[in-house]
């Protein structure tokens, strides 16, 4: 029997994840929820389901899970609302930008024993995936240390960047959740260095456009974390983890993946240039994995308490960028 979601939004990310759940075997758009009319329309109309309200959603009985893809500062009240209904949930990073929301939220999830999901789709990257698969075989021994680039091709909208949290909590979340699953210990230290070079407006709103991170796990393991806001030639993201015995590495992806010589000399086609194109199978698999662990009564990972996890990081690289110190993750709160 497939699962039957409600999808609770219907803008950019919306689109994304009801193109997935269309794509997955085992999982079937019932319903999606927008205050703006034409976009839950022409959702609908491109996978299937009816518009409803969020408050028809919460009540339905022919709705197993929801998606949470509305904007940052609804996900906490969302979440608690759809727990204490019943359903099972999965939403979009981050849960909140306030760390008490967060385990308060989690609190409810837990209490109501709610199946939850968090959108930290990059493991759920086919390369990266694969990347993860050999240093679980010990291919290359045990992972000593990472470097994980991730740059956009240009920076979003300034009332986004004034609503995002700042890049620590948007942006490089992305990356912390990466470094604890790569390599599979909890980061103990936190140095970051942030600027404004892209663009003063970003600064202006009180926010950086430029990172770089070093994270040091409780064994001493390194990671390195490159962020920017502008990347000239397309969607830059890439990693490699160095182990004891080898290093593994995931490079950036094209929409062709070869490469052409001639007398020009070796090109190859561009890079993607929007995570929406970048992580389209990602997005599916992810789906598919909630789908299958809703399905076989799995664990489910990853979960809130991953989120919480990140999010704590993102509040210790803000504290050693404006302290221009190493802060222990054990000083946040």
């Amino acid at each position: 029997m497939a699962i039957r979601f409600g999808l609770l939004g219907a803008g950019r990310i919306g689109k994304v994840h009801g193109a997935a759940v269309a794509a997955v075997e085992g999982a079937r758009l019932v319903a999606v929820a927008d205050p703006v009319a034409d976009a839950a329309d022409a959702l609908v109309r491109k996978h299937g389901g009816e518009v409803r309200t969020i408050e028809a959603i919460e009540a339905a009985d022919d709705i197993d899970a929801v998606i949470v893809a509305t904007p940052t500062d609804t996900h906490a009240d969302l979440i608690g609302r759809f727990a204490r209904a019943g359903k099972a949930i999965f939403c979009e990073k981050p849960i909140d930008l306030s760390l008490a929301r967060v385990r308060a939220c989690l609190a409810v999830v837990e209490e109501t024993g709610t199946p939850f999901m968090l959108g930290f789709n990059r493991r759920f990257d086919p390369s990266f995936m694969a990347l993860k698969a050999q240093i679980a075989a010990g291919r290359i021994g045990t992972p000593e240390m990472a470097t994980l680039t991730s740059r956009d091709p240009g920076p979003p909208p300034i009332s986004y960047i004034e609503a995002s949290g700042g890049i620590f909590r948007d942006m490089t979340i992305h990356d912390f959740d990466m470094a604890r699953f790569l390599m599979g210990e909890e980061i103990d230290r936190v140095t970051a260095r942030a600027a404004v070079m892209v663009d003063p407006a970003i600064g202006e709103a009180g926010d950086f456009d430029s990172a770089s991170l070093v994270l040091e796990t409780v064994s001493g393991k390194q990671v390195i974390v490159s962020n920017s806001r502008r990347a000239a030639y397309g969607y830059d993201q890439r990693i490699e983890v160095h182990g004891s015995k080898g290093m593994v590495a995931a490079e950036n992806q094209r929409p062709a993946m070869i490469e052409v010589a001639d007398a020009r000399g070796f090109t190859r086609p561009p890079l993607y240039d929007f995570f929406m194109t970048r992580y389209t199978q990602a997005y599916a698999n992810e789906i598919a994995a909630f789908v299958a662990a809703l399905r076989d009564g799995a664990p489910i990972s990853p979960g809130g308490a991953d989120g919480l996890a990140a999010l704590i990081l993102a509040e210790a690289a803000l504290l050693s960028v404006r302290e221009g110190r190493t802060v222990a993750v054990s000083e946040i709160g």
